[in-house]
Order: structure tokens, then C-alpha cells, then sequence
């Protein structure tokens, strides 16, 4: 990983789900930019999605030629009326004559954190739902709509209990000061909910990947 790669020249659009990361990540040095986000939960009305990220993005366009869309792209936009309209179709109308826009290579904000084949050793063979800091601290957006009904055709599958993916230390912290919000969140899912620590190496280097070429040099 170059020690010279700036942010500087970009603009950031990214879910709201991954603030905690991306704050931490401009607080230590690595992300010399600021980002802005679309409210967490929205892959569940892809309508509204899709309306925040082109605000966003015409908001991002005036500050910055360069612009890193900090989203999945096969479960955080999934149209129903219309499967063939992708988020990438969305950006794609988004993009103009001199300026870079992309879009982070992963599917979503679990593969920002760690890779399928490291979230299949944290599961030890079990089947595990796994969320990131965001998915528990805006927990009322992401699971927006949701009753313990819904909780209880989703949950119970996972066997294995939930682990959140935590590369900042937040799952400690988060429960010295809301135990009580852990537990209730575990009471309502009906799965026990605990912390495993990754490193952020790997999204440094989503970033990194979703820079124009020159600037990855």
C-alpha cells in the first residue's frame, strides 16, 4: 500500500452504515476527505436509495472531478419492479463528460470488512449472520419496519449466533456504555450477538482499488 496515496482530489458518497468506519478512518490519517452518506437501511426501498444517491452525488460533483461511491453492488439496490436497473446503472447516469466516478468492487458492506473466505473461518463452519458497527448503532433504520414477526422468519435460521465485524473497536466500547441495547437486540432476533475483531487493511485497500489508476501509484 503506497504511503504517498491521497483522498484529497475526491469526493466520498458512501451508505450511512459505514460511518463509524469511514469517521475512524479520517480521524487516524488514512481518509483525508471528507465523506458524505445516504441514510443507513435503504436497500430496503430502493426507491429512496436511489433518489439520496443522486443527490448526493450531484452535492459531491460540485466539490470534487473525482468521486468514490462507498456501496455494494449486489444486495444494497435491489429493484424488484425492474431487476435489470443495478446500482451501477444508477451511477453510470450519474457520470459526465470529465469526471471520475466509481463505485467500491465489493457486494457488500460485510465484504468491505473482510472477505468471504475470512467471514467462512470467523463462522467455524456454522451459519452465522454476520452485520458491521453500523447495522447495530442504526439499528432502528436498517431494521426499519420490522416486528418481532419479521425478526422471527429471519433470525432463528443463523445457528450459529451473530458476529459483528469489527476492525475499530466499537463492540467493546458500544457495550461498556449500551449493554442493555445489545441484549435487547439479541432478545428481539433471538440469536446471541458478539464482536470479532479485523483489521482494516482490507478496506484501505477497497479504497484504494476504486481510485483512478494514476492516483493508486
Amino acid at each position: 500500500m503506497a504511503n504517498s496515496i491521497s483522498f484529497g482530489d475526491y469526493a466520498i458518497v458512501a451508505c450511512g452504515t459505514m460511518i463509524p468506519e469511514l469517521n475512524y478512518l479520517k480521524e487516524t490519517g488514512f481518509l483525508d476527505v471528507q465523506a458524505i452518506y445516504t441514510a443507513p437501511g435503504l436497500h430496503q426501498v430502493p426507491d429512496e436509495l436511489e433518489n439520496q444517491l443522486q443527490k448526493q452525488l450531484e452535492i459531491a460533483k460540485k466539490s470534487a472531478k473525482k468521486i468514490i461511491v462507498v456501496y455494494g453492488g449486489k444486495y444494497c439496490y435491489i429493484n424488484i419492479r425492474n431487476p435489470y436497473r443495478t446500482i451501477d446503472t444508477v451511477i453510470e447516469e450519474m457520470r459526465e463528460e470529465g469526471y471520475y466516478i466509481a463505485r467500491t468492487e465489493v457486494e457488500n458492506c460485510l465484504d468491505m470488512l473482510a472477505t468471504v473466505d475470512e467471514r467462512e473461518t470467523l463462522a467455524e463452519g456454522q451459519k452465522v449472520w454476520f452485520c458491521t458497527p453500523g447495522w447495530l448503532k442504526y439499528r432502528d433504520m436498517v431494521f426499519k419496519g420490522w416486528d418481532k414477526a419479521n425478526a422471527n422468519e429471519n433470525f432463528p435460521q443463523y445457528t450459529g449466533g451473530g458476529i459483528m465485524l469489527d476492525p475499530i473497536g466499537f463492540f467493546n466500547d458500544y457495550a461498556m456504555e449500551h449493554v442493555e441495547e445489545i441484549l435487547d437486540f439479541s432478545d428481539w432476533a433471538s440469536i446471541p450477538l458478539e464482536g470479532r475483531t479485523v483489521g482494516l487493511d482490507r478496506l484501505k485497500n477497497v479504497l484504494i482499488s476504486a481510485m483512478a489508476e494514476e492516483d493508486r501509484l
